[in-house]
């Protein structure tokens, strides 16, 4: 308990459980705090007929399970001891959607300096609603678990003053979200620039991948300190009931896509574990393209190819999960690109076809399957395609290669609308094939409800090569 307990304030509330709060709709959510040691008090909701009697443990900690509705009306809670009332207003039910990552996702709808989110102006001008209701964790490391937030915060309603500093991807899916399925809709921001995945998991679990003391680090640095984040960021809002996680993170990482293979489903698994609530939606985004000052690392970890080969491996790692593919999204030398927008729909896409049961909205992007060598030729089949693959233009970024592992740039059509057929006339038996691995490219490949494919690879060679020849 890391609120000091007065005469004056015999019960206490964490920063997430107040006035204007969204609880999630038509489950069982816990509210939470601390009073004095065995403090018996009376806990009374808008939507209850009972008030439910309550006391504190010989710690001072209490928490109560109560079940909400789908009611659309606003609600109230009082807690009353013998010497306070506490009263919370203007709560609504609705879905409960964390936002978490490193600056892509903390990037506010207003953009960073000189580094704009397309949309901005009429996003913010559009942002008076009652019915979107935003709360940002500060950004704090700590080196042991954190039972509160350590700096004020508060849930606001969604306005022009608060929209503006919010996480466009998160505010551009909860807009979104909340106009299609005409419920309440809350957000929690809780993310850091820089940070690396090492960050936002708990001791007990990183354990499982390396050696975890942080008694002596820098918390200036926290972004970089394993546990950091969760300690201070995520243990806090923790057992505050969501609806599901979206997460935007990599970048930091992405140098080491096969350890982060390990760890980022470990931290999705030990947060379910800790929430208690099930396998929820946990929706990531595949890092974008990026110059990233390396033109021509081709078959090293310093190819962010390979991170987004492993992020999209996730997606069978991390049961409930989805991906949204963003090829077509980034930048060439600006590593927070303005489209986030587009990186919010196809979040969007993947929750209303995988958790809200829209059945005829296509969340899920083309995948490469198999392939099949035709003499001087291959064909790609891929997976999620029952409507066919597109291209707006002439498809770019396939690469070709024989016995030698050498890969020389190649020609790519759409055969029979769903197959890709790729050829070189510099690899008259060719064996494999790469398609946009580089770290800066630009995707040209999509299935019909303009979902963009992942870079991927045919092979799993450690000794290819790129040939310096153009063809």
């Amino acid at each position: 308990m890391v609120a000091l307990l007065s005469a004056q304030a015999r019960i206490t509330l964490p920063a997430i459980v107040s006035s204007n709060m969204v609880l999630q709709r038509n489950t069982t959510v816990v509210l939470w705090g601390w009073a004095d040691p065995n403090e018996k008090f009376i806990l009374e909701a808008s939507w209850i007929q009972e008030p439910l009697a309550l006391s504190a443990d010989a710690e001072g900690n209490w928490k109560v399970e109560v079940a909400t509705t789908g009611s659309k009306e606003t609600q109230t809670v009082k807690i009353k001891s013998q010497d306070e009332t506490i009263n919370l207003e203007n709560i609504l039910f609705g879905e409960v959607w964390l936002c978490s990552g490193q600056s892509n996702m903390v990037m506010p709808v207003r953009g960073f300096n000189g580094q704009p989110t397309f949309g901005s102006n009429e996003a913010i001008s559009k942002s008076e609603n009652s019915k979107i209701r935003l709360f940002v964790v500060p950004q704090i490391g700590a080196k042991t678990p954190q039972s509160e937030i350590g700096k004020a915060a508060s849930w606001e309603l969604a306005s022009q003053e608060s929209v503006w500093k919010f996480s466009a991807v998160g505010y551009f899916f909860g807009q979104q979200l909340q106009e299609i399925l005409d419920v309440p809709v809350g957000l929690i921001q809780s993310g850091r620039g820089g940070s690396r995945v090492e960050a936002w998991v708990s001791k007990e679990a990183l354990s499982e991948f390396q050696e975890v003391n942080i008694e002596d680090a820098d918390m200036a640095k926290s972004r970089v300190v394993p546990t950091a984040h969760f300690n201070g960021m995520i243990n806090p809002i923790i057992p505050y009931t969501i609806r599901g996680a979206l997460w935007y993170q990599g970048e930091g990482n992405y140098t080491n896509p096969e350890s982060y293979k390990k760890i980022f489903p470990t931290m999705v698994e030990d947060w379910r574990t800790r929430w208690g609530i099930g396998d929820f939606p946990f929706y990531f985004v595949q890092i974008a393209p990026y110059f990233y000052n390396k033109p021509d690392v081709f078959n090293t970890n310093s190819n962010s190819a390979f991170m987004r080969e492993a992020q999209l491996e996730c997606v069978n790692l991390i049961p409930n999960s989805g991906i949204a593919i963003t090829l077509d999204a980034g930048e060439q030398f600006n590593i927070h690109p303005a489209k986030k927008k587009e990186v919010a729909d196809r979040l969007l896409y993947n929750a209303l076809s995988q958790t809200y049961g829209y059945e005829y909205v296509d969340g899920t992007s083309p995948v490469y399957d198999a392939l099949e060598i035709q003499n001087d030729k291959i064909l790609l089949k891929f997976k999620n395609v029952d409507r066919g693959l597109y291209a707006f233009e002439e498809l770019s970024g396939f690469e070709i290669a024989g016995e030698d592992h050498v890969f020389y740039p190649a020609k790519a059509e759409i055969v029979n609308r769903r197959d890709v057929l790729v050829r070189s006339e510099q690899v008259a038996e060719p064996l494999a094939v790469r398609y946009a691995w580089s770290n800066w490219v630009v995707g040209t490949l999509y299935e019909d409800s303009f979902l963009p494919a992942s870079s991927f690879r045919t092979d799993d060679w450690e000794d290819a090569t790129r040939s310096p020849k153009k063809e």
